[in-house]
């Protein structure tokens, strides 16, 4: 599978998992825990395969996406905090669901820019063969990646 391809799939795992537990009623509380693990999960492995992978693929064949990537990492950063306190909160604490709503906007301001600013860049750069190449070493690569959000590089800076 092509690399971008695996990442915009990823996307609308998260996107379908988001408006899940926009749906889900102010009292479903196992619901939304089940949920936001389900999310914490998904986006741990997701952030780790782009980091680890993608990110550096990206950045040497469109070096002018230097920019839009550092931002990422960024928000990766941000994002990954948020995962790593939502993984112990309790979904009945009040601060529980205004969390995973900001976790959300930031999400989908990410993805946006991803797919729409400078996912057409690296496509163009990479080519078809060299996509291929990364989209297998990411799908191997989310076997090995870490549960733990703090452990994905961009949670330390």
């Amino acid at each position: 599978m092509d690399g971008i391809v695996l990442l915009k799939e990823d996307h609308k795992t998260v996107e379908k998992l988001f408006k899940q537990f926009e749906k889900a009623g102010d009292t479903a509380h196992s619901e939304k825990r089940k949920i936001a693990d389900q999310v914490i999960d998904e986006l741990t492995t997701h952030t780790w395969i782009e980091e680890k992978i993608f990110y550096p693929a990206a950045r040497e064949a469109a070096p002018d996406t230097k920019d839009h990537v550092l931002e990422s990492v960024e928000e990766h950063h941000v994002v990954l905090w948020m995962l790593s306190e939502l993984k112990d909160l309790d979904p009945a604490d009040e601060r529980f669901d205004a969390k995973m709503t900001v976790l959300i906007e930031n999400v989908r301001h990410h993805v946006e820019e991803e797919e729409k600013e400078w996912f057409p860049d690296v496509r163009k750069a990479m080519g078809r063969n060299r996509l291929n190449e990364l989209g297998e070493e990411m799908a191997a690569a989310k076997a090995t990646a870490p549960t733990d959000p703090l452990a994905v590089p961009s949670a330390e800076q």
